[in-house]
């Protein structure tokens, strides 16, 4: 028997594509709540306001 024999390969590559249907059966439904909401724009930050209290009055002099 030939390590990559054609049968081999073909029963590996079986193999990968049946646990990737089963993967991806497992995790569609949290999957699909995920893909379905629509994108929430994130809200732009405001700067702070100025306050009378840190204001610098000119010098009179």
């Amino acid at each position: 028997m030939r390590l990559l024999a054609s049968d081999l390969l073909r029963n590996f590559g079986i193999g990968f594509v049946l646990g990737a249907v089963l993967i991806v059966g497992a995790n569609a439904e949290s999957w699909s709540a995920a893909v379905a909401t629509p994108a929430q724009a994130a809200e732009l930050p405001q700067p702070p306001a100025p306050s009378a209290d840190f204001v610098i009055a000119p010098v009179k002099g």
